[in-house]
């Protein structure tokens, strides 16, 4: 059985739920640990019981140290400062566990994950970490970094702790949303692995397996696509049952990974709802300026939307 880490707070429950549908359709046997970020997604993903589901409170493994940084730091950024935390809290809760995988919630699984494992089992390594792969016209690895926090497998091992525990303590020390010299919320930390690291730390080598909006139509212009995963940043749901994003040019193949996510998301709204959960949604900004923001993203094809 693999185990797997994520972590969010009531809005983003629907992307958390589509998340573990994708699990169970190409990652059975799994057990995905959510670590509830307020009390409130605690007490949605209780009532719904999900199935493969085990819920770690926020309040039970938070620590003097992670106390101490929390009030002067956004949501997002003390997010982010959990994130190396996650995955030791799941290998100190489920001792069978040989390994564990964080999960940006906002991934969504097309095929299985186990094709990843594979190349990482065979790489006799300890931590598997994988590659932005930016698409030239989106290339800000200078500021966000190369490799991007999303699909980190980590070994019950002591090199493996070695590099958690480092991780840990720069994300204690500085985790902010904001661009300096060598560091970029918990992220940028990562260019250092592979020569900090050399004999714990592999790169994915299958850079189209793992796509994002960011370098996806690249892939696609080059044969087809076949993803074991689409990492949809900055896709929200906003009022009115319609959800997309914008900031990418999205090939037709690449909306179409789209087409199927929001399909999915809206089957998981609908379920949500009926069971009397609420679920977060952007507003829509009014006014003309935002109308004509609107029509340049879809004639530009700088965007995609959708009603759920």
């Amino acid at each position: 059985m693999e185990h797997y880490v994520t972590l969010f707070d009531q809005s983003f429950i629907a992307m958390g739920l589509a998340l573990h549908r994708s699990l169970r359709a190409h990652a059975r046997p799994f057990r995905l640990w959510v670590i509830c970020m307020d009390e409130e997604v605690e007490r949605s993903l209780a009532q719904l019981g999900l199935e493969d589901v085990g819920l770690i409170p926020l309040r039970e493994i938070e620590t003097a140290r992670l106390l101490a940084v929390k009030n002067g730091r956004t949501r997002g950024e003390y997010c982010w400062t959990m994130t190396p935390f996650a995955p030791e809290v799941v290998l100190a809760r489920a001792p069978d566990a040989a390994r564990v995988t964080y999960l940006d919630t906002d991934l969504f699984f097309f095929d299985r994950p186990q094709i990843l494992f594979d190349e990482f089992e065979a790489s006799g390594k300890h931590v598997l970490i994988t590659d932005h792969a930016y698409a030239p016209e989106y290339d800000v690895a200078e500021q966000s970094g190369r490799f991007c926090v999303q699909f980190m497998t980590f070994r019950r091992t002591a090199p493996s702790l070695e590099v958690l525990h480092s991780w840990q303590e720069q994300c204690l020390e500085w985790c902010y949303a904001r661009y300096e010299p060598d560091r970029f919320g918990d992220q940028k930390y990562l260019d250092a692995w592979p020569d900090k690291f050399p004999t714990a730390v592999h790169v994915l080598r299958q850079t189209s397996k793992t796509l994002a909006p960011w370098n996806a139509s690249y892939f696609a212009a080059r044969g087809p696509l076949h993803p074991v995963l689409y990492h949809f940043q900055g896709f929200r749901l906003v009022a009115g049952r319609l959800a997309g994003s914008v900031g990418y040019r999205l090939s037709a193949p690449v909306r179409e990974l789209y087409r199927r996510y929001t399909r999915e998301l809206g089957r998981v709204v609908d379920e949500l709802e009926g069971r009397g959960i609420a679920v977060a949604r952007v507003p829509r900004p009014p006014g003309l300026r935002q109308a004509l923001r609107d029509l340049r993203d879809r004639l530009t094809g700088n965007a995609y939307w959708s009603r759920i």
